[in-house]
This record gives C-alpha cells, sequence and structure tokens, in this order.
C-alpha cells in the first residue's frame, strides 16, 4: 500500500508540475500578445506600407565624402565660363556651316545637363551619386524638348535631322517577318532547325534583361506579367501594320513570354529578395580599416542606399485601382513607341539609339515609379513627381509623333474579329471596376476594436471598472471611441514604463 500512495502521489505532483508549467506558459503568452498588441497599437498611425516620415529624414548620404557629396556650383560655373571664352577669343574659326552647328549644339546640351546636374534638386535616390539621377532628369528635358521640335517638322525634315547624328540614318530600312512558315520540324528543309534559328537572335537576350529591369523598377512581379501578356495580345492586334509583329505561335507564348520575359522575370524576383534581405548599413570609405572592406564598400556604392518595398495592392480603393491601370497603359504605350518610332523614323534596330533610348526610359521610369508610390501610399504627398510629370510628357509626345509620322500606317482598322475582342475586354474591365468599386463598395467599415491595456504597473495602477448599465461614464458617451491618434501619442509618452513593468514581470517569472 506504501508502494501504490507514494506512486500516486508521484503523479499527483507530476500532473501539479505539468498544470502549473501549462499555467506558467500560458500566462507569458498572454503577456506576449499584450506587448505585441501594444507595438501594434502604438504604430496605429502608421496607415502607409512604408514609413515616409522616416524616409524624409535621409536627405542626404551621410556616409559619402563631403567633398563628393558639395555640388561646387562655383567651382562648375567658372570652368563653363572659361570654355566659353576659349571658343570665342582663343580658338580658330572654322569655315564650316555644318561642323559648326553640330559642335554648338553638343555645346548647348552639355552646359544644360551641367546645368542641371549642378542646381536641380535631388530626387527620391541616392546612388550611386545624386548628380547621377539630376543628370538624367536635366536629358530627359532635352528629349521632351527635342521631341516637340521633331514633332513640328515633317516626316522629310525629321528623317533628315537624324543624318547630323549619323549619316546612314535617314534611309528606308526593310521590316523583318518573323511569321511565315512557323514549323518547329522542318524536314523539306536542309536545315530542319532552321524556323528555330532564324528566331533565335541578340533580341531574346534584350528580351531577358529588359524584364529583369523592369521586374526590379516595379518591385512587383504580377505587375510585369500583367504587361508581358499584355504586349503580345497588342502583337496580335498589330501585326496588320507592322511586318515585325509578325511571329509564330510558339515565338510569342514560349520564346518571348515563357523564356524570355519569364525568365528575366524570375531573375527580377531573386534580386528583388536578395534587396529586400539585405542589410543596408554604411561606413565611410576612410573609417573601414582592410582593402577589401574598401573594395567591397566601393561597390556597394552601386547598390541602393535603403530598399523599400513596392505595395501597391491595387484592388485596396478606386485610386488605386485607376492609377495601376494606367501605368500599365502608360508602359505598354512606352513598349509601342520603341517599334513605331523605328518604323516612321527609319532607325535600323541595331542602331545604338535604340538601346540607348531603352537605357533613359529604364532610368527615367524607376524614379517615376518610385514618385508614383510615394503619391499612392504616402498622405503627406499631393503632387505629381518632377521626373513622372516628365516622363508622361515624353510618352505622349512619341505617340503624337508615331501618329502624325505614320498616319497611313495607323490608320489601318483592325480586323473585326480583333477589334470586337478589344471592346469586350474593355468593357468586361469597366464592368468590373464599376460592381467592385460602386456597387459593392462598403458603405460603413466597422474601425478595429482595441484592448484596455494599463500602462505602468499593474500592482499600483487602479483598474478603472466598467459601469452597470444604468449608469452613465462621466466623460460621456464617446469617452471610449477610439482614437488612433490620442492612443499613438499615449502608447509613446509610456513606452519606457512598459517595457520597465515588461522586464519586471519577466524577473518574477524566472
Amino acid at each position: 500500500m506504501e508502494v501504490v500512495d507514494g506512486a500516486m502521489q508521484a503523479v499527483d505532483g507530476a500532473i501539479d508540475n505539468a498544470k502549473n508549467a501549462m499555467d506558467n506558459a500560458i500566462h507569458r503568452i498572454k503577456k506576449e500578445v499584450k506587448l505585441q498588441k501594444m507595438k501594434s497599437d502604438s504604430m496605429c498611425r502608421l496607415k502607409t506600407a512604408h514609413n515616409w516620415q522616416e524616409e524624409k529624414e535621409n536627405v542626404e548620404d551621410p556616409d559619402a565624402p563631403s567633398y563628393f557629396w558639395r555640388a561646387h556650383t562655383v567651382t562648375v560655373l567658372l570652368v563653363l565660363i572659361c570654355c566659353l571664352v576659349y571658343t570665342a577669343l582663343i580658338e580658330n574659326p572654322v569655315e564650316d556651316s555644318t561642323y559648326n552647328g553640330k559642335r554648338g549644339f553638343v555645346a548647348a546640351l552639355f552646359f544644360w545637363v551641367t546645368l542641371g546636374m549642378t542646381i536641380m534638386p535631388d530626387g527620391p535616390f541616392l546612388r550611386p551619386h545624386p548628380a547621377l539621377w539630376r543628370f538624367t532628369f536635366a536629358f530627359g528635358v532635352f528629349y521632351e524638348l527635342l521631341l516637340i521640335y521633331i514633332l513640328f517638322q515633317t516626316p522629310v525634315d525629321a528623317r533628315k535631322l537624324l543624318k547630323y547624328i549619323d549619316g546612314d540614318l535617314g534611309e528606308p530600312i526593310p521590316e523583318k517577318d518573323y511569321g511565315g512558315n512557323c514549323r518547329l520540324y522542318d524536314g523539306d528543309n536542309e536545315d530542319p532547325w532552321h524556323n528555330i534559328k532564324d528566331k533565335v537572335d541578340i533580341f531574346m537576350v534584350a528580351h531577358l534583361a529588359g524584364y529583369w529591369c523592369k521586374t526590379i523598377i516595379f518591385r512587383d512581379w504580377w505587375l510585369t506579367t500583367v504587361i508581358s501578356i499584355m504586349f503580345e495580345f497588342l502583337e496580335y492586334s498589330l501585326e496588320h501594320q507592322l511586318p515585325n509583329f509578325s511571329e509564330c505561335w510558339w515565338d510569342h507564348w514560349i520564346l518571348d513570354v515563357v523564356i524570355c520575359n519569364g525568365g528575366g522575370t524570375i531573375l527580377g524576383v531573386y534580386t528583388l529578395r536578395w534587396l529586400s534581405m539585405k542589410t543596408y548599413y554604411w561606413r565611410g570609405l576612410y573609417e573601414i580599416p582592410t582593402y577589401r572592406g574598401k573594395i567591397k564598400r566601393f561597390f556597394g556604392q552601386f547598390s541602393p542606399h535603403g530598399w523599400i518595398e513596392f505595395t501597391w495592392n491595387p484592388l485596396s480603393s478606386y485610386e488605386r485601382w485607376i492609377a495601376i491601370v494606367c501605368i500599365t497603359i502608360g508602359f505598354l504605350i512606352t513598349e509601342l513607341n520603341t517599334f513605331y518610332l523605328k518604323f516612321v523614323l527609319w532607325i535600323p534596330p541595331n542602331h545604338i539609339l535604340n538601346p540607348v533610348r531603352l537605357l533613359f526610359i529604364l532610368l527615367w521610369g524607376a524614379v517615376s515609379l518610385r514618385e508614383t508610390f510615394q503619391l499612392l501610399d504616402d498622405p503627406n504627398c499631393d503632387r505629381l513627381g518632377r521626373q513622372s510629370w516628365v516622363m508622361i510628357a515624353i510618352v505622349v509626345t512619341e505617340l503624337l509623333i508615331c501618329i502624325k509620322f505614320g498616319w497611313s500606317t495607323i490608320t489601318k482598322p483592325l480586323p473585326r474579329h480583333i477589334a470586337l475582342w478589344w471592346v469586350l475586354g474593355a468593357g468586361l474591365l469597366l464592368l468590373y471596376t464599376v460592381v467592385k468599386f460602386y456597387l459593392l463598395k462598403p458603405y460603413y467599415i466597422p474601425r478595429p476594436e482595441k484592448e484596455n491595456i494599463q500602462m505602468g504597473s499593474p500592482v499600483n495602477t487602479p483598474v478603472k471598472q466598467k459601469g452597470l448599465p444604468g449608469e452613465v461614464d462621466e466623460d460621456g458617451p464617446d469617452a471610449g471611441e477610439d482614437n488612433c491618434e490620442q492612443a499613438g501619442d499615449k502608447n509613446s509618452l509610456s513606452q519606457a514604463g512598459l517595457f520597465t513593468n515588461q522586464l519586471r514581470e519577466d524577473k518574477k517569472d524566472l
């Protein structure tokens, strides 16, 4: 019997210990949940995807050497004046109007770009140096002015202007047709794989690299994929206007969408993950003792100074939905401008002007998307960014040039079945917008409930009891209403006391 009693006591003791351990674990979990809810309530005023107030405090790169950070406005002004004085008074004039015209144009462009790099305000990007982004903005203004000048010319005169850049330009070029025989394996030909070899060219690498860059500037694979698929539909629809759009089905969907565009998007997603997980802690180059660290810091200058994840949330509001639709349409028009400008201005596909334009479009687009996201997400931002303004003007002006110079091509009507599909798609898009944001719009959204978290010591702080049903609170019936700003202020004032008491309770549990 004594053995049985001892065993029963041991079992009871084990059960009691298990119950105490379970109670302690539940108690600690409740305290952790309460602490996390307090932290969440303290951030209730932050209703955006990014802390823009903290971003605005980082107005400059404190790690950059001060000499390279300053604009040197006086030095740049003196150098430019000395160049003008040398040209006007010292250099021997050349009796060649074409040479002098080109030289004067380049000098004026250099003066304007240098002026922009010196005195224009900084953009949202800091790396590798704000002067680079001031340069791209200044060049964007110049490009828009050039487009406006070309818009007022005739097609013949506009093509003659390009001869000042390259004498080989301004000549008619044949359009390559990628359609025709679409058999993957052509047994009737000496080389049965000639169709695939003809479609595989340097532009596949350009497609892959382009969508890798697009994924990085959009910071969202979904938008990039939508643009990729929509552009293939545009190529199907407009192949009667440009032979370059005529491709085989497997060229559209396998080579372009899956391999090139999809592969670039996947590379972009992995790059975004690496950039989002990277720790952005910077030290000055002269503060790093080792040469290996200095080299690593030098190359790190070409990476972002910080990282913001673009949470577009197109279905969160009507304004965001319209903004995302407009961004998608704008980028599709930009893609079409690339092909139509080559067609109307007679620029060969492999000419250096095409990759240079695409490079600047990429840089302008990166800054424009960053400004647009802040406009949508930051409640204190109420104006369109400078680069976004110029970018929209450039896209519209390019489109007008394509329409004016290629009117006979642009006005070729769509085939009836293709036009009906586009009308159906536009109608479905409009119907979804009306149903989602008008018919199904919630008229009452309940505010989230907040627990009355006691600040300070739970032993010394009296807890106010809830009154009886017939009683009226002294502060009035609206005293218990949630107020995000008041909650945030109280939480911020009592932050130190809360964590002190939390540490005290943790010590008691130990």
